[in-house]
């Protein structure tokens, strides 16, 4: 039996102007955003910054409440700031059935709604988290480590836009096809056959967000707002030590909802301590119907092989590469790859990590440099980036936690070490652990097992090769069993150019050519650039495109014949 349609604001009319927009966006590929990107007060106001921090600094030592939501008791607090404090922040518990079953419940009004109305619900909630961008952004800063302002931009607007573009993609699937349809098929003898059929897109069923710790909310709300657009209630599962930024995700999610009319539970936070480990038990219960996850290879590798009742979308880790034949800006080059190394501590899944150049070197505006030469230039490039101590804090974050750190200790012993990394003082967080990039001297033919290991924070390989032609083959193979997030290659000759456009397509991954300037192999733009691809094995999808919200949703038909009086006027 059909459920009513709840009574409230038309979100849909509110926000329709910006949907068309959004769709539009994804076809033309050029710049756009309706989420301000600067942290100004001439953007946000006068008060939004200051409002933003009271706000976040009001939830320390608290309890995180969601009125209304399922489950007994509090999940004890489990993150502390990279920058040296704890948040000692407490979430309500909820057993995974429990949690499961509330979201289940909710389906029914939430489908019947229709495309329109979870779109418009949808745009409500990023435009309300939106407007609590900077309190966000200081919960981002302090589970993740990242600085200020990239934990404004990344955690904030550049989220948002990449949850908008998800609804735009889903909004646009779904409604592919007409809502009702007359259908006459003509006879020899007597009338035609005429039937009315009517096409309704049904999600899945639950869905489950397993987030990351560097990323909760840029990494989690393309999958959020895929399902919530194709008509799936989201269980949100944060990692522990990152849990406030989709905490208050959730809190403005169902504030949305049931203002909107819905049941609340369409959106619920799934908190845990880390000794509970309960993605797994999530991931197997037969009503999770579809999985977003951001995280390691062998978890992500686990859901793709055992989840046989979902649809998974994972994003994991690889081999991020840099191909170095020639360039007419070598400066521009190494200033360019020295602040795309040290962004975040290199804890991006989008860092270069191996940089492949020919032993002999690479043609340069500066002459030829020699692999040792490239290296020594590139720590150079990186000492006058990170030698002011505040400039170098405010690229460098902190480490977000201890695997990090014993990583890139244990990546000092690996082959020549041509630039150690070092600890920077930060000016305001004392406590705070920073370190700057270690790069190391490798050789493709010795050091492979090394290389062909992901070394996930600020560590960098400049491996020698036998030509370009060798580091190309080196690219396509090893991204082609490990995966990759990203690719670059930095060539004055087309014919080269070519062969690494070749060799990425081979392998299955995006390609950045000769970035010199602003724009950095590791950031990518919503509506433009697409991020992560199920070409090759870091991932099972790419952010955003029309398969990443196709099979979240069936469209289902029901048809019934035309009474004969009514179909002879057809």
């Amino acid at each position: 039996m059909p459920h009513k349609r709840p009574n409230g604001p038309d979100f849909f009319a509110r926000h329709r102007t910006l949907l068309e927009r959004s769709v539009a966006a994804t076809a033309s590929r050029d710049h756009w955003t309706p989420y301000p990107e600067s942290p100004s007060k001439s953007v946000y106001g006068e008060a939004a910054a200051k409002n933003g921090e009271a706000a976040f600094r009001d939830r320390l030592g608290g309890h995180f409440e969601l009125p209304g939501h399922p489950g007994n008791g509090a999940v004890p607090a489990t993150e502390t700031s990279p920058y040296g404090f704890p948040l000692d922040v407490t979430y309500p518990r909820v057993a995974p059935d429990e949690a499961v079953a509330a979201a289940k419940a909710a389906i029914g009004p939430w489908r019947d709604a229709g495309p329109d109305t979870r779109a418009g619900v949808a745009a409500e909630i990023l435009a309300r988290l939106n407007a609590a961008s900077f309190e966000i952004a200081y919960a981002v800063q302090h589970t993740t480590g990242q600085a200020f302002v990239m934990a404004f931009q990344a955690g904030g607007p550049h989220a948002q836009d990449r949850g908008l573009e998800a609804v735009a993609y889903a909004w646009a699937e779904q409604k592919r096809h007409p809502a009702v349809a007359r259908w006459s098929k003509p006879q020899r003898k007597g009338g035609p056959l005429v039937m009315d059929k009517k096409f309704t897109p049904v999600g899945r069923g639950v869905a489950l967000l397993i987030a990351c710790n560097t990323f909760p909310t840029w990494n989690g709300y393309p999958g959020l707002f895929a399902s919530l657009a194709t008509g799936n209630p989201v269980v949100v599962k944060p990692h522990p030590g990152a849990v406030l930024p989709l905490a208050i995700t959730v809190r403005i999610a169902r504030e949305v909802l049931a203002e909107a009319g819905f049941d609340p539970n369409v959106v619920i936070l799934a908190a845990e301590s880390p000794e509970d480990r309960t993605a797994s038990v999530y991931a197997l219960h037969p009503d999770v119907r579809i999985i977003d996850f951001t995280g390691s290879t062998e978890f992500g590798d686990w859901l793709e092989t055992h989840v046989r009742q979902a649809a998974v979308y994972t994003e994991k880790a690889g081999l991020n590469t840099v191909v170095l034949d020639s360039t007419d800006d070598y400066r521009g080059l190494l200033g360019n790859l020295a602040f795309s190394l040290s962004l975040y501590s290199g804890q991006m899944c989008t860092t270069p990590q191996n940089l492949l150049i020919s032993r002999d070197g690479m043609a340069t505006d500066q002459g030829v440099k020699s692999a040792d030469e490239f290296a020594a230039d590139l720590g150079a490039a990186l000492d006058r980036l990170l030698g002011d101590p505040a400039r170098a804090a405010g690229t460098l974050g902190a480490l977000v936690n201890d695997g990090v750190r014993e990583r890139l200790e244990r990546a000092a012993g690996l082959g020549r070490t041509v630039r150690a990394s070092a600890p920077v003082e930060h000016p305001e967080y004392p406590e705070a652990v920073v370190r700057t990039p270690l790069v190391a001297r490798l050789d493709a033919s010795a050091d492979r097992e090394a290389y062909t290991s992901e070394w996930f924070g600020p560590v960098s390989f400049v491996i020698g090769t036998d030509s370009t032609e060798h580091s190309l083959s080196v690219f396509r193979e090893t991204v082609r069993e490990h995966g990759a997030l990203t690719a670059a290659i930095h060539s004055t000759s087309e014919g080269v150019l070519a062969a690494a456009e070749s060799a990425a397509l081979d392998a299955g991954v995006h390609l950045s050519e000769n970035l010199t300037g602003g724009v950095f192999v590791n950031q990518s733009a919503a509506f433009s650039d697409f991020h992560g691809s199920a070409a090759n094995p870091a991932a099972s999808a790419t952010l955003s495109d029309p398969a990443f919200v196709t099979g979240r949703f069936a469209t289902l038909q029901s048809r019934r014949p035309v009474p004969i009086e009514e179909s002879a006027h057809v």
